[in-house]
């Protein structure tokens, strides 16, 4: 029998229903316009800061302390700040569209908490990341921005390791998967993904997400796979297969280390562009400091940020790739080609399936 790829795919996503589809075509398109919206709502965070001369005041109250002491401090003031007058603009975005739209059932209050928590070690861990980029300045010079640049490829190595063990738990509640088919079938991918048995965890991902997920996380001695009670719930056995088998092929191939590769590089080329162009943007937003100058981490961040999203493309052609190799592994390792697309089916209720090549090319990981 002759079968038409594309002609069965249309089928599959014919099959959510025309009222599904227009759903997802709607929130996705509004999650593209967010980015711009996103980026506005920085840049008067950030002129809000800078004219108020917020980060003068505190500096100047800090001026007896140690150098280092003095630009943690100011760092984690600025993004403490910063988190608090974006917050209004956050509960919108991370909230009260995703409740609209049925990709939540978070009550508010524990949004907040949560979201109060990760404020707090971003900004804790984010003054330590600003304290080595400041010290690289002090310390290279005119190639700061390319020490800075491998300094973020640390950072991220390091977050990939302990964030499985030291922050990831502190927002869900990770335990074995319960005995059962699904965890024999599990264990079996582990074997060959060397990931050892007590790393096959199950998570209330349900708490903060009503979407189909599962990942593996971790690295070295961290490496875990862990799947949301969502997907447990929704998911068939030859689904919660075929998926896990897509996140083991993550892993196994090494597609992490690709990422942190390209955003250390990234990063590199981010803050290259911030030497050159902060007394540009400084001028913009009214501030009198220069790019080695603590005071001036608002400016240097939002150069940063609009890097980031005019990188985004690259990104995410990265990551696509990477996706197709997952789902490639799957379907030679675990060999459930109808599963995986009826799990991929399930995601496209949040993703709308049937973007234009230009939409897929700027927005679509």
């Amino acid at each position: 029998m002759i079968v038409n790829p594309a002609a069965e795919t249309a089928k599959y996503i014919d099959g959510l229903g025309a009222e599904a589809l227009e759903k997802a075509a709607n929130y996705t398109a509004g999650n593209h316009w967010m980015l711009l919206w996103g980026l506005l709502v920085s840049a008067l965070v950030t002129w809000i800061i800078v004219r108020w001369g917020v980060l003068d005041r505190i500096a100047q109250k800090l001026e007896n302390r140690s150098s280092a002491l003095r630009i943690w401090l100011i760092a984690v003031s600025f993004l403490l700040i910063s988190s608090l007058l974006s917050l209004p603009w956050g509960v919108y975005e991370e909230w009260v569209r995703e409740s609209a739209y049925g990709r939540t059932s978070q009550p508010l209050a524990d949004f907040l908490t949560q979201d109060a928590i990760s404020m707090v070690i971003s900004a804790l861990l984010g003054g330590l990341f600003f304290l080595g980029v400041y010290a690289l300045i002090r310390k290279t010079g005119k190639r700061w921005w390319l020490w800075s640049g491998g300094l973020a490829g640390l950072a991220i190595s390091a977050g990939l390791l302990l964030s499985p063990v030291l922050i990831e738990p502190i927002f869900n509640d990770y335990k074995p998967v319960p005995e059962g088919p699904v965890r024999a079938a599990l264990l079996v991918m582990a074997d060959d993904a060397g990931i050892p048995h007590d790393r096959l965890l199950m998570f209330d991902g349900s708490r903060q997400s009503n979407n189909f997920t599962a990942n593996v996380s971790g690295v070295f001695g961290t490496a875990r796979i862990a799947i949301s009670d969502v997907a447990m719930k929704e998911a068939s056995l030859d689904e919660v297969k075929a998926v896990t088998g897509h996140e083991v092929g993550h892993y196994v191939e090494g597609h992490i280390w690709r990422m942190v590769g390209l955003f250390a590089l990234l990063a590199m080329l981010g803050f290259f562009l911030a030497d050159r162009l902060f007394p540009a943007f400084a001028r913009v937003f009214g501030s009198k400091t220069s790019v080695d100058d603590p005071r001036g981490i608002p400016v240097l961040i939002f150069i940063m940020g609009l890097f980031g999203l005019l990188g985004q493309p690259l990104i995410n052609t990265v990551i696509r790739q990477g996706e197709r190799d997952a789902d490639n592994y799957s379907l030679r390792t675990v060999n459930l080609p109808d599963a995986l697309a009826g799990a991929l089916v399930k995601t496209a209720e949040y993703r709308y399936p049937r973007p234009t090549a230009l939409q897929e090319t700027l927005f679509y990981t």
